[in-house]
């Protein structure tokens, strides 16, 4: 009990300890403390760099990407079957060829004899005609001669008529003279119907010539659909066919791209394009134009492609047309692009062909009817611009962006020629704080290099 009194009596001295030791602490913070001074508040004015707002004439661009491919694309098939009896060595996927190059070839030989038995036709079918013609000849002199004597068997039958009623020939020389008139008669009645079916014949032979001459045609179209003739320079693409190998009708044999040109259907933001073809619409387009192309002007577009990955790689190019409809996943216009001679002034590897397949970027340019007023888009901080006030105030205006092109913001209201807008992110930006603008130049000249679309 004693040895428990002890304990608590040590414990009691410690709490007492660690309260004095608090209490001094506290003392000694109260008397050191130091009260807040009255000194003067730093009003330094701070520089920042201002721009004046000015039109300038800008350049709107649409961008977009896609593939390319060739603007005319061969697939031989066979129309005729044959058996392969000539195969260019240099018909193998890759290669280029010029205009003309005879390809491949079939087995003619089948073709040849449907000419050769179709010509003979024709020149049986000539030779009826011809004899035809001398039989019509024939037929009409002898029709005259036979007429020429049934006139006379006419007038000796009317001449015994006449003598029989005065009583000087019998009646049975007069039945035997109608006798002989009336087979004259027939004689020419023969003649006659064979001068008419004449011109029926004739038809039918005219007809059989045509007909002849429709499979000599078709004969002759199939011995040249046995060859294959490159139509335009071109590249190969898949060859499926080799020398000696039977190809049957509809067979695939190969496939050819032109070099002549190619196109690319690029996808491009259906804002971004109608900014774009709003200022090249034609001054007066006709009244009853159906096709887009009537409407605006492409040729004042400048289009160029970029290989993507590697944009120092560039082809000129000229928009050719846009198709109907947009792309049902992105929701974007599609415009066609032409390159033409994509495989000219080839230097691998700087300068590579412009090959079916390829992602590029599409940059279309043209230049804005009106001037537009441009700033730098870090100078709009959430919908408002820093503008400098005539004695030289902070002021924060309210600004419409009409659109953004690069590092560009273009306003449609808010702002007017002539007002000067800070560039500088000041830190705070008080409404009606005092500054010292600084005319920036340098950074006007870069503004309106850019909105020409030139790289300062």
């Amino acid at each position: 009990m004693k040895e428990k009194i002890l304990n608590m009596l040590q414990r009691s001295k410690w709490v007492l300890a660690g309260l004095g030791v608090g209490i001094a602490l506290l003392v000694l913070l109260v008397v050191n403390r130091q009260t807040p001074g009255h000194g003067d508040v730093d009003h330094r004015v701070p520089t920042l760099s201002v721009i004046e707002v000015q039109p300038l004439a800008f350049e709107m661009e649409a961008r977009g990407h896609g593939v390319t491919r060739a603007a005319e694309t061969w697939q031989a098939s066979a129309n005729v079957a044959g058996r392969v009896v000539e195969r260019h060595p240099e018909l193998e996927s890759g290669n280029l060829l010029r205009e003309g190059t005879l390809l491949l070839a079939l087995d003619p030989s089948r073709y040849e004899l449907a000419i050769a038995e179709v010509e003979a036709e024709l020149a049986s079918l000539a030779a009826e005609q011809a004899q035809l013609d001398t039989e019509q000849q024939n037929t009409g002199r002898l029709l005259a001669l036979e007429q020429e004597r049934l006139d006379l068997a006419e007038q000796e039958l009317a001449r015994i008529e006449r003598l029989v009623k005065q009583g000087s020939i019998s009646r049975s020389q007069r039945d035997e003279q109608r006798r002989a008139t009336v087979a004259q008669r027939q004689a020419v009645a023969v003649l006659e119907n064979q001068l008419a079916l004449l011109p029926t014949r004739r038809d039918t032979l005219k007809a059989q010539m045509a007909r002849a001459e429709t499979r000599l045609e078709q004969a002759r179209q199939d011995l040249a659909d046995t060859r294959f003739v490159a139509p335009y320079d071109l590249r190969l693409g898949e060859v499926e066919v080799e020398l000696h190998q039977h190809a049957a009708v509809g067979q695939k044999l190969f496939r050819a791209d032109s070099i002549e040109a190619a196109e690319i259907e690029t996808h491009i933001p259906l804002p971004m394009l109608r900014r774009l073809m709003g200022n090249v619409l034609r001054a007066a387009p006709p009244t009853d134009a159906l096709a887009i192309e009537e409407r605006l002007d492409f040729s004042v577009i400048e289009a160029q492609v970029r290989l993507a990955g590697a944009e120092d790689i560039r082809w000129p190019a000229r928009v050719s047309r846009v198709s109907s409809g947009l792309d049902p996943v992105t929701r974007t216009a599609r415009v066609v692009v032409t390159v033409d001679e994509p495989y000219g002034q080839v230097a691998p590897p700087d300068r590579p062909a412009l090959q079916p397949g390829m992602y590029v970027q599409v940059r279309l340019n043209a230049m804005s009817r009106a001037p537009q007023l441009v700033i730098p888009a870090t100078a709009v901080h959430a919908g408002e611009v820093y503008r400098v006030s005539e004695d030289d105030r902070l002021e924060r205006v309210a600004v419409t962006v009409a659109f953004e092109q690069h590092d560009l913001a273009i306003i449609s209201e808010g702002l007017s020629p002539g007002d000067r807008v800070i560039v500088d992110d000041p830190v705070p930006a008080l409404e009606g704080m005092a500054l010292k603008p600084q005319h920036d130049s340098a950074l006007e000249q870069r503004l309106q290099a850019r909105a020409r679309g030139n790289s300062p």
